[in-house]
């Protein structure tokens, strides 16, 4: 047994310790048998009543985040020869994650997604049945002798549904984690698992508002209104919890999906009073509560100020390539040291255009063919993108550009297959290319790497969008052989029902003004190529921050609750109970801050060494190479041998869209990677094909970047 299956072994014991606690909480059990034992060890005057939870709910989560991190490290060292060989533990869930179904509202759901949203389910069932339970059989809150006995149980309903949400509340942050090494492990990325915390939103959001709204009847059944401007200094405070919820509410509302596809600015801004949300939601739900749902936000605030840090740096953006379909693409000096798998993003701030406002968009290049440049795809359809496109359509000699990432799956395991058909609509596309480069630089290798034969089905509205097949093929000086590669490309051309104009050829031409125009901008020695926030062993320094970060809050803790705290309670004195949550906010805040700084600023100054070593990457300065051109008919001369091998193996269709039944039925290899990029009906329709069961033969993929 290796190391990296041992690994995975005992983190998977320590998660499902961690849930069968979760499971336990609300039982008698848990209430009559194990707190007591555990108050006599673990209430010591360094951590008081924090210790039981510190132990029991924070610990085992920070203990697999920093184990997954040696575990990433080696699984990335054992993968780094581009080997066909897979990893067991993802192969075994292969089965499972192949079994898909589309639900409504839910989207596309395989079966390993939706058996572990039924047993969360089945967690906050069995948990409030297990609370009600208990408060209903003497454990009964009366607020005065006279209170009826109807009022105390609604009152007590009310108040576990909040426990509930609590439940919620400790997975929220994990799919929205960027730099998480905890979602890897599950073969997930932040943008394949943001659809998680939109699940976990709603139902959040759900029972805190039956929660609100139970207490605010109670009170006024009960004459006690006043309650709700109360700030105990005993207990959890009321008015914390009023504005928290009132903050969700705007949060919740904006974030719904129709008005954050026609109002996203006003979506965005509104998000981020989530650290305004969280201030007042922790003081509300308690020092208890807080641990539970600690290891979550703790390992978010980790990743939200290394993105920060690394935010800060300006990169070397070298060109810009404009093409006629309102697209384009912008090319990167890349640290050589940098790899990342297909399909990964990379977020990018213009400053001139929103100094706020960041976007993800597909990285196109392939960190192994490509290996001193990145390259990134905008579609112009937004009031962001059409900003920056007026920008750069005005030939400026320099654009300051932020990036953060690339962020990413640790593997493409469905590059292993024996047959890969990749299906693409509009600027779905842009994945698709970041694969087919990947398998350019594969084929080329002179080892046995596998590489399956290629089948692109693609989607465009109009002519003019064929020219975003340029993108297949890198912009580069340095020559490159695709003859080993086995492709083909299905274009379909949706609302042109043929060709419009004609040359003597009888191939569409297209009008001059289509022509793509190059942008090559001045280098500022203040940019710097983009590179690993973390360097090249960024797992194990990931883990480094993740434990001394954690270890130094914990000796932080320790130190205030022994030398402030407990002198207090000592002498029969309260200390105020907000005062405990906002010392563990800041603590958790300054050992964050301080563990991540030292680490990042030392693996600063490496990253500058290395890109000051790096040259000024050459860019040609012709951008008439474009096989899209000929495809259209325009008159340009093929420059190389493999723009023409694109030619050639493209087939445009006009005036229908493509039958996806029938050409994924067609295909007769035994094992066929399906991935799909576009339109929801798109993704859809391809997700229901492959689970139709009448091929077996189909392993279906889905990539969305639209919630």
């Amino acid at each position: 047994m290796g190391s990296r299956a041992v690994l995975y072994t005992f983190m998977v014991l320590v998660f499902v310790g961690w849930l069968f606690i979760w499971v336990m909480l609300p039982t008698p059990t848990y209430r009559n048998s194990w707190t007591p034992q555990l108050k006599i060890k673990l209430n010591s005057t360094y951590f008081r009543e924090q210790g039981i939870n510190l132990l029991l709910f924070t610990f085992p989560i920070m203990l697999i985040a920093a184990v997954s991190c040696v575990y990433l490290h080696l699984y990335n060292k054992s993968t780094s020869d581009h080997s066909s060989t897979t990893n067991k533990g993802r192969e075994y869930f292969g089965s499972l994650k192949r079994k898909v179904v589309v639900m409504e509202p839910l989207g596309i759901v395989n079966a390993v997604e939706l058996s572990f949203a039924v047993m969360f389910i089945v967690l906050l069932i069995w948990s409030l049945a297990n609370y009600i339970y208990i408060s209903f059989n003497g454990n009964l809150h009366m607020h005065n002798p006279t209170e009826k006995v109807w009022k105390a149980k609604f009152r007590s309903v009310s108040l576990r549904l909040g426990y509930l949400g609590n439940i919620c509340y400790a997975f929220l942050f994990f799919p929205v984690t960027r730099v998480s090494s905890i979602l890897p492990l599950m073969g997930l990325t932040s943008e394949s698992s943001i659809k998680y915390h939109i699940w976990l939103g709603h139902l959040s959001m759900a029972l805190a508002l039956l929660h609100s709204a139970g207490f605010v009847i109670y009170y006024a059944m009960s004459n006690q209104m006043i309650e709700m401007i109360e700030w105990s200094s005993t207990y959890v405070s009321n008015v914390a919890g009023e504005i928290a919820i009132l903050v969700a509410i705007a949060m919740w509302v904006t974030s719904l999906y129709k008005i954050r596809r026609k109002m996203f600015d006003l979506f965005f801004y509104t998000h981020q009073l989530y650290t305004l949300y969280m201030f007042f939601y922790l003081l509300h739900v308690g020092v208890a509560y807080t641990c539970m749902v600690f290891p979550g936000i703790f390992l978010f605030l980790i990743d939200r100020y290394l993105r920060f840090l690394q935010s800060k740096r300006s990169a070397r953006l070298i060109s810009s390539r404009l093409l006629p379909c309102s697209t384009f693409e912008l090319t990167f000096s890349k640290n050589p040291g940098l790899t990342y798998n297909p399909t990964s993003i990379l977020f990018v701030n213009v400053p001139s255009v929103s100094k706020l406002q960041w976007h993800p968009f597909t990285i196109v290049s392939s960190s192994n063919l490509e290996t001193d440049k990145l390259s990134v795809v905008i579609k112009s359809v937004g009031s962001w993108s059409q900003k920056l496109e007026k920008q750069l359509s005005s030939s400026p000699d320099r654009l300051q550009i932020s990036t953060e990432g690339p962020y990413g799956p640790s593997s493409s395991h469905f590059l292993s297959r024996e047959c890969l058909v990749m299906v693409s609509g509009g600027s779905g596309i842009a994945p698709m290319i970041s694969i087919f480069r990947e398998l350019i630089y594969r084929s080329t290798l002179q080892t046995n790497t596998k590489v399956p034969k290629v089948i692109l089905i693609t989607s465009f509205k109009n002519t003019s969008d064929l020219t975003m097949l340029d993108l297949l093929l890198p912009f580069s000086t340095t020559p490159f052989d695709i003859s080993n590669l086995d492709y083909q490309i299905q274009a379909y051309v949706t609302r042109e029902n043929e060709p419009q104009q004609h040359d003597h050829n009888n191939q569409l031409e297209l009008p001059s003004k289509s022509k793509q125009q190059l942008l090559v901008f001045k280098q500022n020695p203040k940019d710097s190529p983009i590179s690993a926030a973390l360097g090249k062993s960024s797992w194990l320094w990931l883990g480094a921050i993740i434990t001394s970060s954690f270890f130094m809050f914990l000796l932080l803790l320790g130190l205030v609750t022994r030398y402030s705290i407990y002198p207090i309670e000592r002498d029969g004195k309260l200390y105020h109970y907000s005062a405990k949550i906002i010392w563990d906010m800041f603590l958790a805040c300054a050992s964050v801050f301080i563990a991540t700084s030292v680490i990042f600023m030392w693996q600063k100054r490496e990253n500058e060494i290395e890109g000051r070593q790096i040259q000024n990457v050459e860019i040609p300065t012709n951008p008439t190479n474009s096989p899209a051109a000929n495809l259209c008919g325009t008159e340009r001369e093929l420059e190389s041998l493999p723009h023409q091998s694109i030619v050639q193996a493209t087939k445009v269709h006009y005036g229908t869209r493509p039958d996806l039944k029938r050409i994924l039925f067609d295909v007769k290899a035994s094992d066929v990677g399906v991935v799909v990029c576009g339109p929801k009906s798109m993704r859809h329709e391809v997700a229901n094909i492959c689970a139709s069961g009448l091929a077996q033969n189909l392993h279906f993929e889905s990539i969305s970047f639209n919630w």
